[in-house]
């Protein structure tokens, strides 16, 4: 599908890009104040349930991808961007060895400060190259939301490639952008533009496709994909347009949030059947890859 948008380019493995490039030094300054700015999807509190929606999600991929370790046993885990640690201390509490990286360490001391012992912050790919020179490997790696932030997201792949054991997962998250639902959205005069489109936060952009297309290429065996809540079915009425009236945007979250938790109510293993078929029609807000290194 063609994106005729003057802000992104199409890369040769199918994902669109920033262009131009935003600086080392731009996204330096950006990244500064990312926390303590409520960015993104981050906030300086969250609810109960918003901490039950977060270990739902957790729990339905952790079942996802240890149905692919096939081991049952727990391992070495790492979070590449760990942000506020949920993660970490979700696969902790399940007798993980945990680890993160995060550019910033803000995230962490914020939500999770007992973590703060198992987490490095600098570069990203400073601190995997390290790694990889040391020799680690790791059961399962988390990527949540980081590949679209990066400048180079083959080279981000690769790295990681080198960090996951053999018969070892790495899960990757990203917002399903690009795709035809939201172009559709678009054409129609249900949005007034890529609202999708969020630079210099997000430099890259990935659909289903294009996320199997990028795993491919850096060595990778894409075992599974699977959505989560499309929210974005809200644009299409005009009384629940988070886009076109920002005020509608809470209670949005509000009804994802319910939703989620009334399906973590299923067994993981027909959730994310549901959640498969809907990333093989295009629809959820994000999509999530698990990867396994090939051989």
């Amino acid at each position: 599908m063609t994106i005729d948008d003057s802000r992104l380019k199409r890369h040769p493995l199918g994902f669109l890009q920033a262009a131009p490039m935003p600086t080392a030094q731009e996204l330096s300054d950006y990244y500064a104040s990312y926390y303590q700015q409520e960015r993104s999807n981050y906030r300086k509190s969250y609810t109960a349930q918003e901490h039950a929606f977060f270990d739902a999600k957790l729990a339905q991929r952790a079942a996802l991808a240890e149905r692919l370790r096939g081991t049952g046993t727990p391992g070495r885990f790492l979070d590449v961007g760990c942000g506020e640690g949920f993660a970490l201390a979700w696969f902790r509490r399940e007798g993980w060895h945990v680890e993160g990286i995060d550019h910033s360490l803000a995230g962490i001391k914020a939500m999770n400060p007992d973590l703060s012992d198992a987490v490095t912050a600098g570069d990203l790919f400073g601190l995997l190259d390290t790694r990889i020179e040391a020799g680690e490997k790791h059961d399962l790696v988390w990527l949540t939301n980081v590949l679209e932030h990066v400048t180079d997201p083959v080279g981000l792949l690769e790295r990681l490639r080198r960090l996951v054991a053999p018969g070892g997962v790495l899960a990757v998250t990203v917002p399903n952008d690009g795709s035809a639902y939201q172009e559709k959205l678009l054409a129609d005069g249900h949005i007034p533009e890529r609202f999708w489109i969020a630079l210099p936060d997000h430099l890259a952009y990935f659909t289903r496709e294009s996320l199997r297309s990028i795993a491919g290429a850096t060595g990778w065996d894409c075992r599974e994909i699977i959505g989560d809540f499309p929210i974005d079915l809200f644009l299409m009425h005009d009384g629940s347009n988070y886009v076109r009236d920002r005020a509608q945007g809470a209670s949005a979250h509000r009804a994802r949030v319910e939703m989620e938790l009334l399906l973590a109510e299923q067994p993981a293993e027909a959730v994310n059947r549901f959640y498969a078929a809907l990333a093989e029609v295009g629809l959820g807000r994000n999509i999530t890859a698990f990867l396994m290194p090939r051989d």
